[in-house]
C-alpha cells in the first residue's frame, strides 16, 4: 500500500494484470443486457434490435477508446471522476462521479432483484438484500478474491450462453427471415430510426462495465500499458458474445415475440425444443446478475473513494483497510444503500435511469479525452466526437421517464456542488 500525496490516506495496492482486468470487465459487462435487455431493445427497434446493437457497440468503443487513454494517463480510482476533474474542471469531474455513482447505484439494486427473481421469485426482496450483504463481504476481503470470484462467473455464463446459441441455431425452428422483418404491436417505436435510438440507448446499459476496469486503475499493474489493452478486449469479446446471443435468439423467436417475453433466452431455448436447459439458463441468469452485481459494487465504492478524497462525499470514506488494502467504508456504504433499495424498491424501469447516467457519464470522458495532446496520446479527433455526439443523442431518446429522472439527479448533483463550493467560500 502506498500513501496518496497531499491527503494523508493510504493507497491502494496494485494486484491485478491484465488477465484479472479483461475478466472484471467481461463479468461486468456479460451479465444483466444479455439476460434483461434484449426484450425491451426488441419492443423499441422490432426488426432494428440487430442494427441498434451495432450503434450501441460503435458509441461504447468511441468510449472504451476515450476511456482507455485517459485511465493510462491517470491512473487513479474514480475513472471518468478523475478524468473530468482534470481535464475540464472540478465540477465537471463531480457531475460525472454524481451521475455514477448515483447510476450505478440504482443498477446494483436491479441487479440484486434480478438474481432474486430469478432464484426465489416469491422471496425476490429477500434473496436481493442476501445477495448484496455477501458479495460486499467477497470484495471487503479483497480485490483478488473478487477477480477470482469474477474469472469463474464469467465461465459458467459464456458456457450457458454457448448452449443456448447452439440450441437455438440447430433446433430446427430458426428461422432467418426473423432478423430483418416483422412489425410490432404495443409500445414503442415499431422499429424506424427513433425505435432503433431509443434500442440502442437501453442496450448501451450491457456494455458499460468496461468502467470497471477505468475506475480500478489504482489496482492495476503497469496501468500505462494493462488498461488500454484490458478494455477494447473485454469489449470486444462482450459484442461478439451478445451478436450471437442476439442472432441466435431473435432466428427463433421473431421480434414481436422477443419484445413481449419476460425471460427472453429460456423462452427461446423452449421454443427451440430444448426445454431441458431452461433450468440452465435460468441459473445462468441468476449467476451473470451475481456478476455483475460484484463488480458494480466495486466499481460503486472505488469511485466514491475518489470523491470522497476531494471532499465531495464524507472523506471519512476514502479510508484504506489496512490489511486487506480496499476502500472498506466506502464499500459498506454502497453496500448499505443497494441493500435498502433492494430490499423495499421496484427497480424494473432501472436499466434506462441507469443508462441516462452512464451516457452522461461518458459524454464527460470523451469531452476530456478531446483535450489530451497527441504527446498523452490523443486518440483519434472523431473518436471523442462521435462518443460524445452519441452518448448525449442516446440518452435524449431514452424514454421519457428515464430522462427527465437522470435530467432531475444531475441537476441535483450541479446543486450539491454549487452550495459545497459557495459554502468553501464564505469559509
Amino acid at each position: 500500500m502506498t500513501t496518496q500525496p497531499g491527503t494523508g490516506t493510504t493507497g491502494l495496492t496494485r494486484r491485478l494484470g491484465l488477465a484479472d482486468a479483461v475478466v472484471i470487465g467481461l463479468g461486468s459487462m456479460i451479465g444483466a443486457g444479455v439476460f434483461a435487455a434484449l426484450g425491451p431493445a426488441a419492443g423499441a427497434a422490432g426488426a432494428g434490435l440487430l442494427p441498434a446493437l451495432a450503434v450501441a457497440a460503435v458509441v461504447a468503443y468511441c468510449n472504451a477508446t476515450s476511456s482507455a487513454r485517459l485511465a493510462a494517463r491517470y491512473p487513479a480510482s474514480g475513472g471518468t471522476y478523475v478524468y473530468g476533474r482534470e481535464r475540464l474542471g472540478p465540477f465537471w469531474g463531480h457531475l460525472a462521479g454524481w451521475a455514477f455513482v448515483v447510476g450505478k447505484t440504482a443498477s446494483c439494486a436491479a441487479m440484486a432483484l434480478t438474481i432474486g427473481s430469478y432464484l426465489w421469485p416469491g422471496q425476490a426482496h429477500a434473496v436481493a438484500v442476501a445477495a448484496v450483504v455477501a458479495l460486499t463481504a467477497v470484495n471487503y476481503a479483497g480485490v483478488q478474491k473478487s477477480a477470482r470470484l469474477t474469472r469463474v462467473i464469467v465461465a459458467v455464463v459464456l458456457a450457458v450462453l454457448a448452449a443456448v446459441v447452439t440450441a437455438c441455431l440447430t433446433g430446427g425452428t430458426a428461422d432467418a427471415a426473423n432478423l430483418g422483418l416483422g412489425h410490432l404491436d404495443g409500445s414503442g417505436d415499431p422499429g424506424g430510426a427513433g425505435g432503433v435510438l431509443r434500442a440502442a440507448g437501453l442496450l448501451f446499459f450491457a456494455f458499460a462495465g468496461y468502467a470497471r476496469i477505468a475506475t480500478l486503475g489504482e489496482e492495476v499493474r503497469d496501468p500505462a500499458r494493462t488498461i488500454p489493452r484490458a478494455i477494447p478486449l473485454a469489449l470486444g469479446i462482450t459484442l461478439l458474445v451478445y451478436t450471437a446471443v442476439a442472432v441466435a435468439v431473435l432466428a427463433v423467436l421473431g421480434p414481436q415475440r422477443l419484445a413481449g417475453a419476460a425471460a427472453p433466452l429460456a423462452d427461446a431455448v423452449r421454443a427451440a425444443g430444448s426445454a431441458g436447459l431452461v433450468p440452465v439458463v435460468r441459473a445462468g441468469a441468476v449467476v451473470a446478475a451475481t456478476g455483475s452485481l460484484l463488480a458494480l459494487i466495486l466499481g460503486v465504492s472505488r469511485t466514491t473513494l475518489a470523491m470522497a478524497r476531494d471532499g465531495h462525499l464524507p472523506r471519512t470514506l476514502a479510508a484504506v483497510h489496512p490489511r486487506h488494502g480496499v476502500p472498506y467504508r466506502a464499500e459498506l456504504a454502497v453496500g448499505a444503500v443497494v441493500a435498502l433499495l433492494a430490499g423495499t424498491a421496484d427497480l424494473r424501469g432501472a436499466i434506462g435511469f441507469s443508462s441516462f447516467g452512464v451516457l452522461a457519464y461518458y459524454a464527460v470522458a470523451n469531452a476530456a479525452a478531446w483535450t489530451l495532446s497527441p504527446a498523452e496520446r490523443r486518440p483519434p479527433a472523431a473518436v471523442p466526437v462521435i462518443g460524445m455526439l452519441g452518448c448525449l443523442t442516446l440518452a435524449f431518446t431514452l424514454p421519457t421517464a428515464s430522462v427527465l429522472a437522470g435530467a432531475a439527479v444531475l441537476a441535483v448533483g450541479a446543486a450539491v456542488y454549487g452550495l459545497r463550493a459557495a459554502t468553501a467560500d464564505r469559509g
